[in-house]
């Protein structure tokens, strides 16, 4: 495979995520970045923090601790799943998928999903909120997706696109957000940045 091409401009487009989800998201829309680097930052809630402020706060983390060269432009992400006040990241272990899972049957929840893209010394942010429905469920299959293994890292337990899809019955909002990047709006933030699907390599 051929390696990316310079953006237009001499700019180039830095992912900063290691997931493949948001990968393919972008491949969906024509854009492959020039290179992939992932932050290592501490993911951990302050007391008292609600779920806006939270992913808000990570999406500029991951986005401010990595280098940058003068021509890359670096895009980053955090999606986090809440339900009430209660935020529901990644579980560590199958009976947190269970409470999470339990806690979000037959009711309704919020996916956040925020977006920094930051080029020179400047970051530009956007907080993109999709509410979710999954509908009451039982014992058995409960266990049986658990068993399936999909719920591991990610967060809520749960991947839209994923076996928890027959449990979602309806969303409103961004469906590409809840899977870790709302295409629309991260589109045009990376076209204010000059970088489109034409200047992505074939």
């Amino acid at each position: 495979m051929a390696a990316p091409r310079p953006l237009p401009g001499g700019r180039r487009l830095i992912l900063g995520s290691a997931s493949p989800r948001r990968l393919e998201l972008l491949a969906q829309i024509g854009i492959r970045p020039h290179d992939i680097r992932s932050a290592d930052i501490d993911e951990t809630p302050c007391k008292g923090e609600d779920a806006r402020a939270y992913v808000r706060r990570i999406a500029l983390a991951k986005a401010a601790a990595l280098d940058l060269a003068a021509d890359e432009v670096l895009l980053c992400a955090d999606t986090t799943v809440s339900v009430g006040r209660r935020i529901l990241g990644k579980p560590s272990s199958r009976d947190e998928a269970a409470g999470f899972m339990r806690l979000m049957s037959g009711r309704r929840h919020r996916v956040l999903t925020a977006l920094a893209v930051r080029e020179g010394g400047r970051t530009r942010d956007r907080l993109v909120e999709t509410t979710v429905r999954m509908r009451p469920i039982g014992s058995a299959e409960l266990d049986a997706y658990l068993d399936f293994g999909d719920w591991q890292g990610k967060a809520g337990g749960y991947a839209i696109q994923g076996a928890a899809a027959a449990f979602i019955p309806w969303i409103q909002g961004s469906f590409s957000a809840v899977v870790g990047l709302p295409l629309s709006e991260t589109a045009a933030m990376l076209a204010a940045s000059g970088i489109t699907a034409k200047g992505a390599a074939p």
